[in-house]
């Protein structure tokens, strides 16, 4: 591959230029291999945050960091493939209920998760509360299990876009996440190397949200969609709100517990109306439109595939989940309505509680979260349980307290109803 200096390709898009192929390319194999220094890819993420990339050159920045390691071949799962992915919220556990009810109705999930940073949770945290669990396959297990099962929820591999993770790390130390072209090509890169045939994109939007406003949001979710075409997988997105958290459940064991809730049947309404919204888009993606994923969950299919798919990795799906030492329940002071429950402060209460982290490093509390009483809308009288503050740890319950009673609103009159999902693109 032609060489290029690091600092030229800085200065050409510092300067509102469009890099070459080749440019890119380069500048994605060096780094990787370390022949470019972090304070010279922090100096193009900046660049690219300020000046913004075209369809071409995020498709050609994606396909690099594909190319950058080893792309998943799933042609021999005797399945259609179909992934789930969302940017994050409070309260997300819907990949749990998800992944073995889409499994039930006949395709194959190969689900690739993270681990929850900030105010944000991680699906391998919340999975790793039962006991035994275990994240990491080697590809030989992910491909049995998901001819077998049918649904694998692991970690990525080293090797699966080592671009990414290198880069991922770098943007978040150097205030460069917010880049819409680096966001877009780190979750695609991902998933197009994992090799499912078909993929649904849960775009959050609001204050629990990356995407703050509706504009962004959209703008990412149409890159992505376009670059899943770009590499033929068939790639669709919903834009939902997270003003708001999803369910009642804020954490990691506590959401476990909500997600089996749901694969038995009941469950918070929000929950149940995302997880099926999303099963019907990544059945239809793969042909299987016709299958109603809600049968599954009322007949039990959805529930087998869960414990089959606990089993698998070494979890106990019959285990006692882990149970805070700490609980501090929370009561209204007056009559009225809840008329908001704020996604960020609930999500940073469980965070100070220990569901979450600061740094990656960081080890999470399994039992640690919020567990809400009431939603938008809920009528409530003066000493009615809003909500319970869980902890393994007393001192952090002071802290939680402070931003959950921030977060939660009674006034007289109730709210107006908002919409779950804002939005279909692709």
């Amino acid at each position: 591959m032609t060489g290029f200096a690091a600092v030229d390709v800085i200065r050409a898009k510092r300067d509102g230029g469009v890099l070459s192929d080749a440019q890119i390319d380069w500048v994605v194999s060096a780094y990787t291999r370390g022949d470019v220094a972090d304070e010279q890819m922090a100096a193009l993420a900046m660049a690219i945050l300020l000046r913004g990339m075209t369809g071409p050159e995020i498709a050609r920045w994606t396909a690099a960091m594909i190319a950058s390691g080893e792309r998943l071949d799933l042609s021999a799962v005797p399945r259609p493939t179909v992934d789930k992915h969302s940017t994050g919220g409070v309260g997300d556990k819907i990949t749990l209920p998800l992944t073995p009810l889409v499994a039930a109705c006949g395709a194959a999930v190969p689900q690739l998760s993270g681990r929850g940073l900030g105010h944000t949770g991680g699906t391998l945290d919340k999975l790793e509360a039962i006991p035994g669990w275990r994240a990491t396959l080697s590809n030989r297990e992910f491909l049995t299990q998901l001819a077998e099962v049918g649904a694998v929820v692991c970690a990525a591999g080293a090797e699966l876009a080592p671009a990414d993770r290198k880069l991922y790390a770098l943007r978040d130390v150097t205030g460069t996440v917010e880049a819409i072209p680096l966001i877009a090509s780190s979750i695609m890169s991902k998933k197009i190397a994992e090799g499912t045939g078909a993929l649904v994109l849960d775009v959050k939007v609001g204050s629990g949200a990356f995407m703050k406003s509706a504009d962004d949001a959209r703008e990412l979710a149409r890159t992505m969609v376009e670059l899943g075409g770009a590499h033929g997988v068939r790639t669709v997105a919903l834009l939902t709100d997270m003003s708001t958290p999803l369910g009642l459940a804020v954490g990691n064991a506590v959401e476990v517990a909500e997600s089996v809730e749901v694969l038995a049947g009941g469950g918070p309404a929000d929950v149940v109306e995302l997880t099926l919204a999303l099963a019907r888009e990544m059945l239809g993606a793969v042909g299987l439109g016709d299958v109603d994923p809600a049968e599954a969950l009322k007949d039990g299919r959805a529930m087998d595939s869960w414990r089959a798919m606990v089993r698998a990795q070494g979890g106990d799906p019959e285990a006692s989940l882990p149970a805070a030492a700490e609980t501090e329940v929370v009561r209204a002071e007056s009559d009225g309505y809840v008329t908001g429950v704020d996604a960020y402060g609930v999500g940073l209460a469980a965070w100070r509680l220990g569901a979450g982290r600061a740094r990656k490093e960081d080890p999470v509390s399994a039992a640690a979260g919020v567990v809400l009483h009431r939603r938008p809308g809920d009528p409530v009288r003066a000493g009615d349980v809003l909500y319970e503050l869980r902890a393994d740890d007393a001192a952090r319950i002071p802290a939680a307290a402070a931003d959950a009673a921030g977060a939660v609103t009674v006034a007289a009159t109730p709210p107006a109803a908002t919409p779950l999902v804002l939005e279909r693109i692709g």
